[in-house]
């Protein structure tokens, strides 16, 4: 059960007790990620997140602020995504007023100084570098891409080394005064805590925060035809690749059909992917299957990695995988299934940082926490028969997209494959 207060300023706090744990997870969820960027704004949010722990006015460098949550056994973290970007810490209960005054300074009082701007560029660059030279993740970013094309989805949450080297300190400090505003975050703490002591330390902290000026929203996503397939040539061992389908926004009814289909799909060591393509076929070592949701999109994603010459008939194999979710699932795969999703819910939730993050995520995304009975309670009233309808709606061979990345020639036309 959680407790929720809504602060003056417009400021959500929310809270699970927990008192069989000995920790306290504290995380600052801002309504605000890359979708809310504009292409010449491009990795300014992952840009404003590295900067907001590099110093502040009372802690002036990045050593300090680690410290002071290092120095008592503490995490401290933080992450940028598509509709969100996330502070966080996890420390022992005593230390808990600690934690919050680390993660309310870094948010409102960080220097921005211009030569840890300029620092902090060139390592965000080299972690663009870093990832195009990862094939396994840029295959993950040319699919999005594929799947979004020409919108703020499809691009890489770090921007570009054009776009993150043309970013300047006024524009970080004009987009975070637009988008870091008390009435689109969330303070989600869990742990042995009790919610007026919480909220008490919480007005103390981040009560003085104010709105300034009207906070802008994001570019919509309406599904449209693109380019189906893409392929970057790399002079390398394996060939990396991703199939794509559109899937489910996050507040769709039927999202949670979908993730127990991705989960039966290619979730686990006993999905049918990996039984299949690894254990029967031995054509990779590594399959598996993920969704995606959110405001106003979706997204099934496949990936893997195999032999070149093995290519096409491992996209034969996994897409033969796919469409025999067009057939009634048996009971006792789907019970498995089921078990599956609940019972890995349910050990997340042992640990004060999943159930900060469950809270927190819901709560700034939605506006509404689902309880994990109640998620509980939808994966075991779906059916096989809804199962089917939902594949035979969503998994269509004019909808697929398929990105490779490693030694395929580019005009080796892969067209013939994105059928189902």
């Amino acid at each position: 059960m959680h407790q929720k207060t809504t602060l003056d300023n417009g400021l959500r706090l929310v809270t699970a007790a927990m008192p069989h744990t000995r920790s306290v997870s504290v995380g600052i969820f801002i309504g605000a990620g890359s979708r809310y960027e504009s292409d010449v704004q491009a990795g300014i949010s992952h840009f404003i997140e590295h900067l907001c722990f590099k110093g502040t006015s009372k802690r002036p460098t990045a050593r300090e602020i680690s410290a002071a949550i290092e120095g008592v056994g503490g995490i401290l973290n933080g992450g940028t995504e598509r509709e969100i970007t996330v502070y966080w810490c996890k420390v022992a209960k005593p230390h808990f007023h600690r934690a919050l005054d680390v993660l309310g300074d870094m948010l409102l009082n960080s220097r921005f100084d211009p030569e840890d701007i300029e620092k902090e560029r060139q390592v965000i660059i080299e972690e663009i570098h870093m990832v195009n030279d990862t094939p396994s993740q840029r295959v993950d970013m040319l699919i999005d891409e594929l799947l979004w094309p020409e919108h703020p989805l499809g691009r890489d949450i770090a921007g570009s080394k054009q776009s993150v080297g043309a970013i300047t300190r006024d524009m970080l400090l004009d987009y975070l005064a637009n988008q870091y505003q008390p009435a689109g975050t969330v303070i989600s703490v869990a742990g042995d805590i009790q919610h007026q002591e919480i909220e008490t330390a919480v007005k103390q902290t981040l009560g003085g925060w104010e709105s300034r000026r009207p906070r802008p929203g994001f570019m919509a996503y309406e599904e449209h035809s693109g380019r189906r397939w893409l392929v970057e040539t790399r002079d390398i061992e394996q060939v990396h690749l991703c199939l794509g389908l559109p899937g489910l926004p996050l507040l769709h009814p039927k999202r949670f059909t979908l993730d127990l289909l991705n989960i039966i799909l290619g979730e686990g060591m006993s999905s049918r992917l990996f039984a299949e393509i690894r254990d029967n076929l031995g054509l990779a070592y590594s399959i598996s299957s993920y969704v995606d949701h959110f405001f106003d999109a979706g997204s099934l994603t496949i990936s893997a990695g195999v032999e070149a010459k093995n290519l096409k008939v491992a996209v034969r194999a996994i897409l033969k995988e796919v469409s025999r979710l067009w057939e009634i699932i048996p009971e006792s795969e789907l019970a498995k299934a089921r078990e599956l999703s609940k019972g890995r819910l349910l050990l997340r939730m042992e640990d004060s940082r999943s159930v900060s993050g469950w809270m927190g995520g819901q709560e700034v995304l939605t506006g509404r926490i689902r309880s994990v009975d109640e998620v509980m309670a939808i994966i075991d009233a779906i059916t096989p028969e809804e199962l089917q309808q939902l594949a035979v709606e969503l998994l269509v061979g004019s909808r697929l997209r398929l990105a490779v990345v490693g030694p395929v020639a580019p005009d080796d036309s892969l067209q013939e494959l994105l059928e189902l």
